[in-house]
């Protein structure tokens, strides 16, 4: 694991690491031993955030500026607030505004400027920067800073309707699973999103730890809502389980969490985004992401009578109208007719063999 100092032990006994890249400042990890799953994700987030270069300069502005209000924002609980993923690409987006607008005074600002600022973007990222000006408004009233709320009053753009990432279908799962062999980190990948219906980024950190009585249950990074499935427990009917995971990680080295690099380092979700990406393009399915996993499998709970409430748990959804949007794609003439979902292996063989490879973990 890189950029890891040992300094001694906690008063508990753990060993205490420093995350200390070189050039820069040591970062303490939680006083938890280093395969606790809690542990492994402040690792994860500290090599996510550190790109292996020099922390940018200082930068000052004139109070009263925009950009001193942007500043200051950056550090607010507002801002950090947000999921981890969410805070980086806003950050971008602050930066941007920052150099063009930051020597501005905040108390000029007015909802034109806002309009105007959105006019050079096209639709959906009109859309997305409107959200940070709302935040960054919102926050620099309630701090005190201006009176009135200059992004209050600016629309959305209307934008083309898009159901955003394509849902994988039970061909495109065939086809990928025969591309790719149960012995390669590829499959593995995509056994687990397949089973525990987690993204990219959430499936980096998922490791043995987070499984209790053969159920897996973690917290996801973008909501911060639990999520929890069957894992070497065959689950009800309407879940399909298999034994394709308990084949996977028979096969596969053995570390902290279950997916790792080559070398054995834990996954940058970014990196692995990209990874599993052209994994799907060698298995001739270019079209297809890793996310569009949670929603092929958002439909077949729903083709399979699963409720609102069930599908929920195990997606980590905290309203009935993202568990609907998520399961779009299910085949409603099976809905209405009845029809019972193609035969599947026997869930019960998944159980015997997935938990001999937990235990062994």
């Amino acid at each position: 694991m890189k950029h890891l100092n040992r300094s001694g032990d906690w008063p508990s006994g753990n060993p205490r690491y420093y995350f200390r890249p070189k050039g820069q400042k040591g970062r303490a990890l939680p006083d938890l031993p280093a395969h606790h799953p809690e542990w492994l994700e402040a690792y994860s987030a500290m090599l996510r955030d550190y790109d292996g270069s020099k922390p940018p300069p200082t930068v000052t502005h004139p109070t009263g500026s925009i950009g001193a209000a942007l500043r200051a924002y950056l550090v607010s609980d507002h801002f950090l607030g947000l999921a981890q993923s969410t805070r980086g690409v806003w950050r971008r987006m602050i930066e941007d505004i920052e150099s063009l607008y930051g020597r501005g005074r905040l108390a000029d600002l007015r909802s034109r400027h806002i309009r105007q600022d959105l006019a050079r973007l096209g639709p959906h990222p009109a859309n997305n920067r409107l959200k940070v000006w709302r935040g960054f408004s919102r926050w620099c009233v309630d701090a005190g800073l201006i009176d009135a709320d200059p992004a209050r009053d600016v629309r959305k753009r209307a934008a083309p309707q898009t159901d955003g990432h394509k849902a994988w279908s039970r061909e495109d799962v065939a086809a990928f699973r025969a591309h790719w062999p149960h012995d390669t980190a590829q499959r593995l990948a995509f056994e687990l999103m397949h089973r525990t219906c987690a993204s990219i980024g959430d499936a980096c950190l998922l490791s043995p730890g987070m499984v209790r009585d053969g159920w897996l249950t973690y917290r996801r990074k973008k909501s911060g809502s639990e999520a929890t499935c069957p894992f070497t427990v065959p689950g009800p009917d309407w879940f399909e389980a298999d034994d394709h995971l308990a084949k996977c990680l028979a096969a596969a080295p053995r570390h902290m969490t279950f997916l790792v690099t080559r070398s054995g380092a834990a996954r940058s979700h970014k990196a692995a985004a990209q990874w599993f990406s052209r994994a799907c393009s060698e298995a001739g399915l270019a079209d297809l992401s890793a996310h569009g996993i949670r929603k092929h499998r958002a439909a077949n709970f729903k083709e399979n009578g699963a409720t609102n409430e069930q599908r929920m748990a195990i997606l980590g959804h905290e309203t009935e109208a993202e568990a609907t949007r998520y399961s779009r794609s299910a085949d409603l003439r099976k809905i209405v007719s009845g029809t019972e979902v193609p035969t599947r292996s026997d869930p019960s063989s998944n159980s015997g063999e997935l938990s001999k490879e937990i235990k062994g973990r």
